[in-house]
């Protein structure tokens, strides 16, 4: 009676050593999987900085003016540049 009593108490305390390693295993496995994730966060955190920090500064009107100049060939609107017209589609006098 005894012998069976510790060969079950032997094969619990067996199942319960496998449980313990498979039990750490996977804690290692999903701190693994947590530091790829923190590390994957730092990381788009820094490029969510980088766009705004460039859409800061794509978007200042001094840096848009300068394009329109530049590249379009636009120029300031002024009143001795502006034409008015009337509902018969002629200037005023």
């Amino acid at each position: 009676m005894s012998s069976k009593f510790n060969m079950v108490l032997a094969a619990f305390l067996v199942g319960c050593a496998l449980f313990l390693v498979n039990t750490q295993y996977q804690a290692r496995h999903l701190f693994v999987e947590l530091e790829r994730a923190q590390a994957q966060a730092r990381q788009l955190d820094i490029e969510w900085a980088q766009l705004q920090l460039d859409q800061s500064t794509l978007g200042k009107h001094a840096r848009i003016e300068e394009i329109a100049h530049r590249d379009v060939g636009m120029t300031q609107l002024t009143p001795a540049r502006t034409q008015y017209l009337t509902e018969d589609g002629h200037e005023p006098r």
